[in-house]
């Protein structure tokens, strides 16, 4: 079957109340109607090899187990839920991040990749009946509250969802902006349920931010939406003037995004990479395998780079990370990430929504698979000093499918790391301040990319840089300025104050949603 439809990269999410699911690549066209056609001849030649007359009885038998429901359940059924259901459960069981959408979700996820929706900025996956969240999304509501990766959601205003549809608790979680909702939690460690309030917003996605430390540049990449490269490389241009032209190097994080667009993840990484493979699929059929390859140019000029990664980096994140650590163009420091190597098709049926179907595997430019084992980063740094928090990764999901098709599952081996690679910690000091978002002086990670970045630069580490030195910037879906930092001199952990009142995201999803989440 040839790609016809739009390709999805991202953990399968709901953001905002939205089923997302594995974020859109390139968005279908008229020419959609073919989708179904295109199906039904590929079903024609697959009956070659199925047995026709077990395949009827087994039609057979859902049209008998369908009236049953109809006629017997406890309380009436609409057709259209009980089929709905049938179409959830035919994909989900297939894997993680296939799905049937009604025309509502499918318009609302259309909604979102463009860069705005609404809710609590809440990544959240259904993992075996229960629903756990992947990643809040920097600057929402869920963010502000402490939500954190891997927390579980087991009550709202007070009703218990275990055992709750996906659907079913995102609906409950949506709602009117300025309107009030409680969610209860579980978290590791935590010998009691939290339960925090929040107020739902209309969440416009942050997809850019960036700052400027000494010499150093700061690029924030939450999501990979249809302005996600364009955006990026605006913040970089800025940059380079508030430098006076003057960079010495570039931190590009990508923790805690979902992925999204797979055009933008190879937007992204020929920005770095001037020659050779940035991603190649292999699908079901041989003819429909592709490459997609640098184009010769690098917006930086070579600039040293450091990526950071952490278990929420998925899909199109990894992409791009997996892109720039097998050409050796960037030390990746953090976590291991998500660990999402497929590509998904967004399939819309006309007046019926559309099904989200995964039809390819993607490999690094080396050829390795990541499906189910994530990138692990050159210098391994956790963002605390205990154990790292429980993160849902793809390996724990039900149904993944199989690693396979790549010549190897590990990044080449790397003998061009600084020499300061072998002095960064692994941790934070036991006596770490606790990590605020909008204070960069509690981010340990951040601190030791920015010491490598500025040793590979040939730049002295002799004195801190916590805070941005310059204005720091944000840009949302469609390039605006959205956030003003004054710049400040105070190193203490404390000292960095946000003037925004109501910043915005930069992880994954939420109440409704996030990613990954993507993710």
């Amino acid at each position: 079957m040839k790609f016809r439809t739009g390709l999805l990269l991202g953990t399968t999410l709901f953001i905002a109340g939205i089923k997302l699911g594995p974020q859109i690549q390139n968005w279908i066209r008229s020419d959609n109607q073919l989708t179904i056609q295109a199906l039904a001849e590929d079903v024609k030649k697959d009956q070659v090899q199925n047995n026709s007359a077990e395949t009827y009885r087994l039609l057979t038998l859902f049209g008998d187990v369908f009236e049953r429901v109809r006629a017997g359940y406890v309380e009436p059924v609409a057709d259209k839920d009980l089929i709905t259901n049938a179409l959830n459960g035919m994909l989900t069981g297939l894997d993680p991040h296939s799905s049937y959408m009604t025309e509502k979700q499918f318009a609302n996820m259309q909604i979102q990749t463009k860069g705005e929706f609404g809710g609590l900025g809440l990544e959240v996956q259904e993992d075996e009946g229960h629903i756990k969240v992947v990643s809040p999304i920097d600057g929402t509501p869920a963010a502000r509250a402490g939500i954190k990766p891997g927390d579980y959601i087991i009550a709202i205003d007070g009703k218990n969802i275990d055992g709750m549809t996906l659907n079913a608790a995102v609906d409950k979680m949506r709602g009117k902006p300025k309107t009030q909702i409680t969610l209860t939690l579980i978290r590791l460690k935590e010998p009691k349920p939290i339960k925090v309030t929040l107020i739902r917003e209309i969440i416009h996605i942050q997809v850019i931010k960036s700052a400027l430390y000494d010499r150093i540049g700061y690029i924030r990449i939450s999501q990979f939406n249809e302005e996600t490269e364009k955006n990026m490389r605006q913040a970089f241009d800025k940059l380079q003037k508030e430098s006076n032209h003057k960079l010495a190097g570039l931190v590009i994080d990508l923790r805690n995004d979902p992925g999204g667009l797979l055009d933008q993840a190879i937007s992204v990484s020929r920005d770095f990479i001037k020659e050779g493979a940035i991603v190649s699929t292999k699908a079901r059929n041989p003819k429909d395998n592709q490459r997609w390859n640098a184009k010769g140019k690098d917006i930086t000029n070579g600039l040293p780079i450091v990526v950071l990664i952490n278990g929420g980096s998925a899909s199109a994140s990894e992409i791009v990370s997996g892109a720039l650590q097998d050409h050796h163009r960037a030390v990746l420091v953090g976590e291991k990430t998500f660990g999402k190597g497929s590509v998904q098709s967004v399939m819309p049926i006309p007046g019926n929504g559309a099904i989200r179907l995964t039809i390819a595997r993607y490999y690094t430019p080396s050829g390795r698979s990541i499906q189910g084992l994530g990138i692990s980063p050159d210098i391994k740094v956790q963002d605390s000093y205990d154990a790292p928090e429980f993160s849902i990764r793809e390996a724990d999901l039900n149904h993944i499918i199989k690693n396979e098709g790549g010549n190897q599952t590990k990044a080449p081996i790397r003998n061009d790391l600084p020499a300061i690679a072998k002095s960064i910690p692994a941790q934070p000091p036991k006596d770490w301040a606790k990590f605020d978002y909008t204070n960069p002086s509690t981010d340990f990670q951040l601190q030791q990319g920015l010491k490598v970045v500025r040793s590979m630069a040939g730049l002295s580490n002799d004195k801190p840089f916590p805070i941005p030195l310059k204005k720091s910037a944000s840009l949302d879906s469609k390039g605006k300025n959205t956030v003003q930092q004054k710049p400040s001199n105070d190193n203490k952990a404390n000292s960095s104050k946000q003037e925004q009142k109501q910043p915005n995201h930069q992880d994954k999803s939420v109440p409704d949603h996030p990613a990954i989440h993507s993710k």
